[in-house]
């Protein structure tokens, strides 16, 4: 006779095997994974522990916990993930958004009014630019990443949460938009130290783009261009914010204050970790 596996013994088995290899949230994953391939919820799941599952569904589900296995982040196996409470298309052309960036988008609508126009440099997913769009109804948003892969994935983002008419996504660097001046430009920049990235966790390090986690030797080289270039492409008054890596608030700060910001603030994350340096133009 066939081995029967119902949905408890195999969420117990998965769970077990992600964690003989380091996989973290362990049992959330085999859940997340095993709900999707029923296309079930988590409450769901426990309403029916005792289900036996069906080969057609064993095949799939056993195929994406192999892809887990190797620590390929979830949300590039299941394409989606949350940030700011919306839903999020996500692919391995764009860094997944964390809920440390966050605290970016709370600073940033502290900047904000009821209206006016910003700019997202390095838009990835879109996820801070849609949140902010989302957020603030009044407000138009631009953004730029020099990669194509981003801007579509963020345009399909924009039209998921019903922002599409008020933003625009582009190829290219600051220098790709005039539709300034700005009252907000904000940025989560790559900031990894090259020495630092062979000790990333695999599912950052393998899988993420190297492109939005590189920030050069010293992690800071995005703060200088956008700090060369961020000055005359805002209003006067306006507002620059960054996300920042460990140990990088000293020194971001000092770059602020070289370039004329005035205002400087550092932002703690919700585990007390300087998180994001903003400031005013004159």
């Amino acid at each position: 006779m066939a081995e029967t596996w119902t949905v408890l013994r195999i969420l117990e088995w998965t769970t077990g095997y992600f964690r003989e290899r380091s996989i973290e949230s362990a049992r959330l994953d085999a859940e997340l994974l095993l709900a999707d391939v029923l296309d079930l919820d988590r409450v769901g799941l426990y309403l029916h522990f005792d289900r036996p599952l069906e080969p057609a569904e064993l095949k799939p589900y056993r195929e994406l916990v192999k892809r887990r296995a190797t620590h390929e982040p979830l949300a590039y196996i299941r394409g989606e993930t949350e940030f700011w409470s919306l839903p999020f298309k996500v692919s391995p052309a764009v860094l997944i958004p964390r809920p440390d960036t966050e605290i970016l988008v709370e600073e940033a609508l502290s900047y904000l009014g009821d209206s006016g126009r910003i700019l997202d440099i390095g838009l990835g997913s879109g996820a801070i630019a849609v949140a902010l769009a989302h957020e603030r109804p009044g407000t138009f948003v631009d953004g730029v990443d020099i990669s194509s892969e981003a801007v579509a994935l963020a345009n399909e983002n924009a039209q998921l949460n019903g922002v599409a008419e008020r933003v625009d996504f582009q190829v290219g660097d600051l220098n790709a938009f005039s539709g300034g001046p700005y009252d907000l430009i904000v940025s989560n920049p790559p900031y990894i130290p090259q020495a630092d990235i062979a000790g990333l966790m695999p599912e950052v390090r393998e899988f993420e783009p190297m492109a939005a986690l590189d920030g050069g030797a010293d992690g800071l080289d995005a703060y200088r261009a956008i700090l060369c270039q961020a000055p005359a492409a805002l209003n006067d008054g306006g507002g620059l914010l960054v996300e920042i890596g460990i140990d990088q608030a000293a020194a971001v700060q000092q770059l602020f204050s070289e370039a004329g910001f005035v205002d400087i603030r550092l932002r703690d994350d919700y585990s007390g970790i300087p998180r994001v340096v903003s400031g005013r133009i004159k």
